[in-house]
Formats: C-alpha cells, structure tokens, sequence
C-alpha cells in the first residue's frame, strides 16, 4: 500500500507539473501578447461560465470524478463501463442543451455578470462566450472520464492532460503573432476570437483523448443494459447533482467577485495573472495530496476502518498546512520579483506588476484556507455525505458578497463608501480568504459527527508553529533580498532560484527544530 501510494504521487506531480508548467508558458504568452487590457478581461468574464464547467465539473477533483470515483471503483470492469456510458449519454445531452440556452443568451449573461463593463468589452465577451458554448457538453465527459481512469488507477493520463488546451493557446497565439508579422491584412483569428478559439480546439483534443484511453482500459461499452446497475447510477447522481450544486454555489462567489470587479479597469486579468501564479503550485499540492487517497478514504469507509481513515486524515492536514504556510511565506517574500521574472515584457508594462504583485499577496493569504477546504470538502464526498458542504456553500454565497462588498469601501448609491476598509481588487479576494476560513471551521467540528475525531488543541499548536516558522523565513530571506538588490538591479532567473533554495531550506530548519516537521529526506531501509 505505501509503494502503491507513493508512485501514484510521483506520477500524479510529474503529470500535473508538466500540465502547470505548459499553463505557466501559456499565461507568459497571454501576458506579452495581451497585457492588462480590455481583450483578456473580456475572455476572463466569457471565460467564467464554460470554464466553471471545465475546471469544476469537468475537472480532477471535480463532482463527477469524484462521484465516479467512489462508485465504480469497487465494480468490475464491465459493469464500470456500462455504469460509466450510461451516465454519459445523459449528462453530455443535459449539458447540450445547456450550452444551447447560454449561446442564445451570451449577451444577456455577459451584461449581468459585468455590468459595469465597457461596451466594447461587453461585445467581445459576448462574442467570446458564443464561441465557447461546444465546451459545455464536452465537459461533461471529460469529468466522467477523468474520475473512470482514477478509478482503475491510471492516474498519469489525467494529470497531463489539461496541458493540451494550454499548448494549443500557445500555438495560436504565435501563429497569429508570424501572420500578422509577415501580413498586417491578415486576419487569422483576429484578436477578440483567438482565445477563444484556442480554448475550443484544445478541448475538443483533450476530448478526443480522454475517449481513445478509456476505450483502452475496456470501460467505453456502446453496447449498454440499460435498466441494469440501476443502484450504481443513482448512487452517482446521488452524488453528483447536491456537489455539482454545491460546486454551482461557489461558482456564484466567482459572479459575485467579478460582478464587483467589473468596477474596477484591468481587474479581471489582473486577477487572472495572480490567481495563476498562486493556483500552479496549490494544483500540484492538490492533486498529488488529495487525489491519490480519495479513493482509499472511499475503501477504508466501506470497509468501515474509521480510526484508520481518521489517522491518514490528520496526516494529511498536517502535511497540507505545512507546505501551504510555506508557500505564503514565499509569495509575500517574493512577490515583486516573481512577477517582474514571470510577466513583465512585451505589453505587459510596469504599472501591470504593481497591480498583480498585490494581487499576488492577497492570494497568498488564503492559500491554507483553499487547500484545506478542498481536503475537508473531498474527505466529505468519500463519506459520501454532501448535505453540510451544500449548506456551507450555500452560506458561503451570502458571507462572501458581504465581504465582497464592505471590503471595497461598501459603496452606497446615496452616501458614497461607508466602510473605512476600501481595498480595492485586493479586499475581493480577501473575502473568499475568510469566508474559506470560516466554512474550514465549521467542516472540522462536524467530523466527529461521522465518528472522526481530529486533535483540534494539536492541530492549532502546530498551526501556530508553522506560522511563525514561515514569519521568521520570510523576514530572514526579505533582509537578504533587500541587501543583495542594493548591489546588483538585475534580478534574473539564477538569483530567485537561490534565493527560492534559501527560503525552503530555512524553513525546512526551522520546523525541524520546532518539531512540527515529519518529512524525512532519506527513509531508512530495514
């Protein structure tokens, strides 16, 4: 079991850093073609509607791949495969005539997602999200597909797959760019339709091969019964439909957080350039530390081994909050020179660094809270209970506009800002910060309802430790910064990675002497 464990991680961040790292290269290419400017932030408001369903529903971690997950993962393969195309079909014409009602009112979603945005940009986003709409029912699948081959522990396809949309928006962005270069009349896939239509086609390829590996595995049966395994497949849409609800809820906070946005110019690209920095690292930590134990929470459970599952839980929390508070710390350490290495170039131009390295802190903040939600919420769907994370996020809508709103000043349409903390873009994010600080609480104390008991006292203790380990390497690695840009304006790529080794070394010290640090370098062999 613990070489089984370990090779699935090894494989799962292999893939998913090969997936983070085409996404890195992708964003770079964004930024120098597009900068902080009113075609990027119409595609991120076009963006919000398929991508919810690509990344949320479609995505690792996803409902559907975790509802697939927990449910065929015991089942023979032929009767996972009848079980896996009998949801199929349904989902992917649900979700056709879905992406049919939101093609015909493109204009009517953009306008109120955005509604202080510029005509221009509206039109552009509008456009954008027409072009889109194929995505939704593809999405569908994908998610399905994702959670079948997990289920048989094939683990590396999944992981490296979201890379294929990244290239493909890489590659159409430089044949545009060698186009345009050779011919100004030309108009391949002019500027307001190129990422959207990048987005497409890597889908449709992501699509295309997600169906070639599960007919590879023996679970894509054309031929289904369909009256049997009737029990399977409502167990799944029993699990499906409240997460994908639930999962629909915080989708909400994404309207809401751009609804306020929209205020705000270059805030939508600003935020995605931010988020991306923050979500590469926090992606990988992701899906190499809760995807590979959703389906041993799931046995464990049905095989009723709660004090074992209960064990692998805390494990995994201390884990969790030990490299996420590292990773705080380094992002706030280094956040100017992260962003000047990674953006600044072609129309991406000083004052955009100034706006997303803010960005970029406040992220940072809330790095704990996002990761531990998606542990505690996925440590939920194994149980398979899905009631309280629904009442969760169902609450978390009505906290985060209240955050949303009196963070940025809480504007009013008589009395002008009446909240004396306005801070702009920033206080968006902040809100989800501690609106996930709040759902994490209430989560960990429900545990011991489903007779898991965390050592709440300990956990805090080694929380607080952790913190100021990551202070105390921050404040060291920042003086260090400070001395060195004094002598030297040039700060390359060579230099963060020494400084980046410094950071995590330090750190690494500092929670061993404090004990709060489990992670052994070298295992000894018997």
């Amino acid at each position: 079991m613990k070489s089984y464990f370990k090779n699935n991680i090894v494989s799962i961040s292999f893939g998913t850093t090969i997936s983070k790292l085409a996404g890195c290269i992708r964003q770079v290419t964004i930024a120098a073609a597009f900068g902080i400017g009113i075609t990027y932030d119409a595609f991120n408001y076009a963006y919000i509607i398929p991508g919810f369903l690509l990344i949320i529903i479609g995505g690792i971690n996803g409902p559907l791949h975790n509802g697939i997950v927990a449910v065929i993962t015991p089942l023979k393969q032929k009767d996972g495969g009848i079980v896996l195309t009998q949801i199929s079909i349904k989902l992917t014409l649900l979700l056709f005539f879905l992406g049919l009602l939101i093609y015909f009112n493109a204009g009517f979603l953009i306008n109120l997602i955005a509604p202080n945005l510029s005509d221009a940009g509206q039109s552009i986003a509008t456009y954008q999200l027409k072009v889109l709409t194929p995505c939704i029912p593809l999405s569908g699948f994908i998610g399905l597909s994702f959670g079948a081959l997990n289920s048989r522990n094939k683990f590396f396809v999944s992981s490296i797959s979201p890379a294929i949309t990244s290239l493909t928006t890489i590659i159409f962005i430089f044949i545009s760019w060698f186009l345009n270069y050779q011919d100004t009349s030309s108009n391949f896939l002019t500027d307001k339709g190129l990422l959207a239509f990048a987005t497409l086609t890597g889908v449709f390829i992501q699509f295309s091969i997600q169906i070639w590996e599960i007919y590879k595995i023996g679970l894509l049966r054309l031929k289904s019964t369909w009256y049997s395994l009737r029990n399977e497949e409502k167990r799944i849409f029993d699990l499906i439909f409240p997460a994908s609800i639930s999962s629909g809820l915080g989708q909400i906070n994404v309207f809401i957080d751009m609804f306020f946005a929209s205020s705000f110019p270059g805030a939508a690209s600003g935020l995605a350039y931010g988020n991306f920095l923050i979500q590469a690292p926090v992606g990988i930590l992701s899906n190499s530390l809760i995807l590979p134990i959703l389906p041993t929470f799931s046995k464990l459970r049905s095989n009723q081994e709660n004090r074992e599952l209960e064990k692998k839980l805390i494990s995994t929390i201390e884990y969790c909050f030990l490299i996420t508070i590292c990773l705080t710390g380094f992002f706030i350490t280094y956040n100017n020179q992260i962003v000047e290495l990674v953006f600044q170039r072609g129309a991406f131009d000083y004052e955009a660094v100034l706006k997303v390295r803010n960005i970029l802190i406040a992220y940072a903040v809330g790095i704990p809270f996002y990761l531990y939600r998606d542990l505690l919420v996925r440590t939920y769907y194994s149980l398979e209970k899905t009631r309280l994370p629904f009442q969760l996020s169902l609450g978390g809508i009505i906290l985060n506009m209240l955050f949303d709103w009196f963070l940025i000043g809480a504007p009013t349409v008589n009395f002008g800002n009446i909240s004396p903390f306005n801070f702009g873009i920033v206080g968006i994010i902040l809100s989800s910060a501690i609106v996930n600080f709040i759902i994490c609480i209430f989560l960990s104390i429900n545990l011991q309802n489903h007779n898991i008991h965390l050592p709440k006292l300990n956990l805090l203790k080694k929380i607080l430790l952790i913190y100021l380990s990551s202070a105390a390497t921050g404040s060291i690695c920042f003086s260090i910064s400070n001395n060195i840009n004094k002598f030297n304006n040039i700060f390359d790529l060579s230099m963060l990675i020494v400084l980046s080794l410094a950071f995590f070394i330090i750190y690494f010290l500092l929670t061993k002497l404090l004990k709060i640090n489990n992670f052994k370098l070298f295992e000894k062999k018997n």
